[in-house]
């Protein structure tokens, strides 16, 4: 449990590392001793940035690949907000929306 301690208190820290907003959502999918999958969302500029395997990967859009990205929000579409999934930078699914 000390573990989910400290990675919800980096939340407490945590600013979009594109417009420097604060504070970010966080939206967890899965979670054992800490959180293994899941999502930081920047409300203001609409950024996501995927926890995989227990790590924020907080990256400019740049140093992003879309082929890894797409799976992730396709894999856990039905715990993503849906304005995330439609409207979500730098990537998202609008155009696979039913």
């Amino acid at each position: 449990m000390e573990g989910q301690v400290i990675k919800r208190k980096l939340m407490d820290i945590l600013a979009c590392p594109i417009d420097k907003y604060y504070p970010l959502e966080l939206h967890i999918f899965e979670e054992k001793d800490e959180i293994v999958e899941g999502m930081i969302f920047c409300p203001k500029c609409l950024r996501w940035y995927p926890i995989r395997d227990e790590i924020p990967e907080m990256l400019p859009d740049g140093l992003r690949e879309e082929k890894e990205e797409l799976p992730f929000l396709r894999k856990w579409k039905n715990k993503i907000p849906k304005m995330i999934l439609s409207e979500g930078k730098p990537f998202n699914l609008r155009g696979e929306e039913r």
